[in-house]
């Protein structure tokens, strides 16, 4: 049997992927949240915990990985961070293969990844769709969430791909700035072609 079509999700922060990924779930597509994932291996009892806390003792305890200790230990420090992804990426690549395997007989899946095209996660999609908004939509969600400065905003972006780079690298760019409905009719497009 053809395995199920495997449509990667992605876009910068403030984009509004999630939005998206709700719409593919309830359009009934199963959607593999790479965000919520790596919540869990680094969360109580994850599969990482042991191997973070070895590599950035103090970041960890009972309640899983303290965010802003090990933020404090990889922010800015780009070898920090490549230790780090060196131990969540492969857990979390763990997940997502049992996720494709739990769901090998539907027709269409959604790998939700926020590094999607930074990585070489889209190797592993069939069909790559990026989510984007104007940067005055994008700059405006994302400032409005709490906590949120223009600085961190800026620092954020500095890490991520481009948006216009990723549009050029879709195979489809699912728009969010001009209404939900028409967000919604691009969503259900997807799906039927694909279904």
């Amino acid at each position: 049997m053809k395995r199920p079509v495997v449509i990667g999700l992605t876009g910068s922060i403030g984009m509004g992927k999630s939005a998206v990924a709700r719409m593919f779930r309830q359009l009934g597509v199963p959607v593999f949240d790479a965000d919520a994932a790596v919540r869990l291996v680094q969360g109580p009892g994850g599969s990482a915990l042991a191997a973070i806390e070895a590599a950035f003792p103090g970041t960890t305890g009972a309640g899983g990985v303290d965010r802003a200790a090990l933020g404090a230990k990889v922010f800015g420090d780009p070898a920090a961070l490549k230790r780090l992804e060196r131990i969540v990426h492969p857990a979390v690549a763990g997940l997502q293969t049992q996720f494709l395997r739990r769901h090998a007989r539907r027709r269409a899946v959604v790998l939700d990844v926020p590094l999607l095209l930074e990585g070489d996660g889209w190797r592993r999609c069939d069909l790559v769709a990026v989510v984007s908004a104007p940067y005055r939509v994008q700059r405006a969600r994302v400032l409005a969430r709490e906590g949120m400065a223009e600085a961190k905003f800026h620092a954020v972006l500095a890490n991520q791909m481009p948006d216009a780079r990723k549009r050029a690298l879709a195979d489809v760019v699912i728009g969010t700035g001009r209404g939900r409905l028409l967000t919604w009719r691009t969503v259900r497009a997807i799906v039927r072609a694909v279904g």
